[in-house]
């Protein structure tokens, strides 16, 4: 393991991560902070007007900087986006690492939630590792008080060795003392001395022997000590931005090359769990010190409750009924809304034709810009936002009810099983409402290894894009086939295939420990929390505004260019035929072998954007028109499929086939933006597909061997 620089492909951060972007005489402190720690309402609460927003350059990440006054100094507050590490796995990751390192300020303010504070400290440790001048903040101590949760402030600033200031930035308590502690570290009247966190002997060793050189070559400007760990664990990204903000180049200075040679082969590929690991259990010592033991315990209420939900037999079905409780409101409650949501963009496709055919311009841009953009954009919106927006709510509605962890108790075995995290059966969970959002809620899971795990086989489980195509696809020709359990049959065949997803996950969870992210499982202790009410508001507010709006505004920047490429393909002609019926013919010998045809292939392959347009594109196709469409009913739908050579066989090779294949295009940005990697996005695209090709392939090989069909 050498050291090389590698570019992340964003560039170096400039102007407002140096110092000289700040005035004569300004103090600069960086606000850090998990997301939903109330990170935002103290620093607004601190800068009051004066402030501004703005991405970081060379960023699509927006950060926010403010002044406020204390004891005749100015401070200008930087405002780094929140992060559960400073891995630098995502954008908002490398900002706040490369501000805290190479930023120029003089004290970080850490903002934890007291009502979790053991997850909150992995951040501070991490933190703490790169610069002593920390100043804990915990905040929404009022929250912590009405939930019966007690913090001793004074044994937590004594076990990290640095200030910690109790907060309600809402009503603006404590933020005095936060102040008066900032200042105090900033002009130089109190030197905290964190304690580290200590790591096994061999990492320890490795450690001291890389930290002296390192803290040498960057004449001290960073930590020898968090440097030395960050090499140890081949981060190349720390790498690239040393030479782009110090501009020292380590990856040529072979005596750290050496050093780390000869650690590596010491310490073996699983050093970066190790690290992680030894993090995390820190914190959770830290955990059980400050956070007072007689308030922490279930009520007996509660236990009974946990009693029923996690036990061996009942916890299981009970967590099945619940989600498909869930999975049956999104579904049938999203049908409604989604027709008058198409209802009102046919009208405004309407208003568009008719303002092309008075200006005089010509067919082909309307064609391209309403049938094309125009409606590849109606058709996701109509289809993704009624999902999206009751989905959100209700899972974050159990969220805030304490019921995600006893989920997570009930998969935890089975992921272990698969050498995976057990909270991947949260992320999996959230996968079920958009991929994207179930990707970028793998940031709870600390352990790098498994963590890309979870990212990698997000994607096996059937978001709310295609479950519109298993619907379809089981009431045609599942549903169809069974009489009068018509409804009965059909809803048995998704549950089927969601469970079939299920296991699909943990099968590729092991595959994948076992190969490509061999390493050792790490610890999952989970604290049970007490059962509460959820707080309605807060909820709907953070479920639309932070995933529902961010998920979906994603998929309308994959999906508009889609659009004007689809139609493209399908009124381009050449020989007598469209591109996109050039493109089916290609395709049909290899379909044919995986139980679908060539155009089916076609509908996926343009559908990439989003899963929801696959079935438009397929009646497109089959029809020969020039622009995306819609059947009038399943049984129209039916009799154009069979018309056009569906089996049964091809109906259960497509719905295995929409379960595994690539992700779409916003899941596949999303896990680019998160991993930092396009490796590890090509691996995430590429797997699901070799796996439903092969799994086509076996079906329906096997069917036709068996006569069936």
């Amino acid at each position: 393991m050498g050291l090389t620089a590698q570019s992340t492909g964003s560039g170096a951060l400039k102007n407002d991560l140096q110092p000289r972007a700040f005035g004569p005489g300004e103090l600069v402190v960086a606000l850090a902070g998990n997301p939903n720690t109330g990170k935002s309402t103290v620093f607004n609460s601190l800068t009051g007007l004066r402030q501004h927003t703005g991405n970081w350059p060379g960023k699509t990440v927006a950060g926010a900087r403010g002044k406020y006054q204390f004891r005749g100094k100015n401070f200008i507050l930087v405002d780094l986006p929140g992060t559960y590490s400073l891995l630098a796995h995502s954008v908002e990751e490398e900002v706040a690492r490369d501000f805290i390192c190479f930023g120029g300020a003089g004290v970080t303010v850490v903002v934890t939630d007291a009502t979790c504070l053991e997850r909150n400290l992995n951040l501070v440790l991490q933190i703490l590792e790169i610069t002593p001048r920390v100043v804990v903040c915990v905040n929404l101590m009022d929250e912590a008080a009405r939930k019966k949760i007690g913090i001793d402030l004074d044994g937590l600033g004594a076990v990290l060795g640095v200030p910690v200031v109790g907060t309600n930035a809402r009503e603006g308590r404590g933020l005095v003392e936060l102040k008066e502690a900032v200042f105090r570290i900033a002009v130089g009247l109190e030197q905290p001395q964190p304690f580290p966190v200590i790591y096994e002997p061999a990492v320890e060793e490795a450690v001291r022997l890389l930290a002296g050189p390192a803290g040498e070559v960057l004449k001290h400007r960073v930590s020898g000590r968090w440097l030395a760990l960050r090499l140890l664990e081949n981060d190349k990204g720390i790498v690239h931005s040393l030479e782009g903000h110090l501009g020292v180049d380590l990856s040529r200075d072979p005596v750290l090359n050496i050093l780390l040679e000869k650690a590596a082969r010491k310490l073996g590929s699983n050093v970066q769990d190790v690290i992680a690991t030894a993090v995390v259990r820190r914190a959770e010592e830290i955990a059980a010190k400050v956070v007072c033991p007689e308030n922490r315990p279930l009520s007996r209420s509660d236990r009974g409750i946990d009693d029923l939900v996690t036990s061996r037999r009942w916890g299981v079905p009970i967590m099945v009924a619940m989600l498909g409780v869930v999975f049956w409101i999104t579904i049938s409650g999203s049908n409604y809304p989604s027709k008058m949501l198409a209802a009102v963009f046919f009208r405004v496709e309407g208003w568009l034709t008719a303002l092309f055919a008075a200006a005089g311009w010509p067919g082909w841009l309307h064609g391209l810009l309403v049938l094309g953009v125009y409606r590849t954009l109606a058709r996701v919106v109509s289809v993704m936002l009624p999902p999206m927006a009751i989905f959100f709510p209700l899972f974050t509605l159990l969220e805030d009810l304490g019921y995600l962890p006893r989920v997570a108790f009930n998969l935890d075995n089975l992921f272990k099983k698969a050498r995976a995290h057990g909270k991947q059966a949260l992320t999996m969970c959230m996968g079920f409402g958009c991929n994207a959002a179930g990707v970028i809620s793998c940031r709870i899971i600390n352990s790098p290894r498994e963590r890309l795990i979870a990212v990698i086989t997000n994607n096996f489980v059937p978001c709310n894009g295609r479950f519109p195509i298993l619907i379809t696809l089981s009431a045609i020709f599942i549903g169809g086939a069974a009489g009068g359990f018509h409804s009965l049959a059909a809803a048995a065949a998704v549950l089927g295939t969601v469970i079939f997803g299920v296991l699909i996950t943990l099968g590729v969870s092991r595959l994948l420990s076992a190969t490509i992210l061999k390493g050792l499982t790490s610890s999952f202790i989970l604290e049970m929390p007490p059962y509460r009410k959820p707080q309605v508001g807060r909820v709907l507010v953070r479920s639309l505004l932070d995933r529902t709006l961010f998920v979906l505004g994603r998929a309308v920047v994959v999906a508009a260019p889609a659009g004007l490429a689809i139609w493209l393909m399908a009124n381009i002609q050449a020989g007598g035929m469209s591109l996109l019926d050039h493109g089916a013919v290609f395709l049909q010998p290899f379909a044919g072998r995986i139980g679908l045809d060539g155009y089916i292939l076609m509908a996926f392959i343009l559908g990439l954007p989003a899963n929801e347009i696959v079935i438009p594109i397929l009646i497109m196709s089959y029809l020969s028109g020039g622009a995306m469409l819609e059947p009038e009913s399943l049984e129209d739908l039916r009799r154009l499929f069979a018309a056009n050579g569906w089996t049964g066989l091809t109906a259960v090779c497509a719905m295995l086939f929409t379960l595994n294949h690539f992700p779409c295009g916003t899941t596949l940005f999303t896990i680019r933006r998160e991993t930092q990697s396009a490796k590890w996005t090509l691996v995430s695209f590429l797997l699901p597909t070799l796996t439903g090709i092969t799994v086509c392939f076996i079906v329906a090989q096997a069917a036709r061997l068996l006569g069936l069909v």
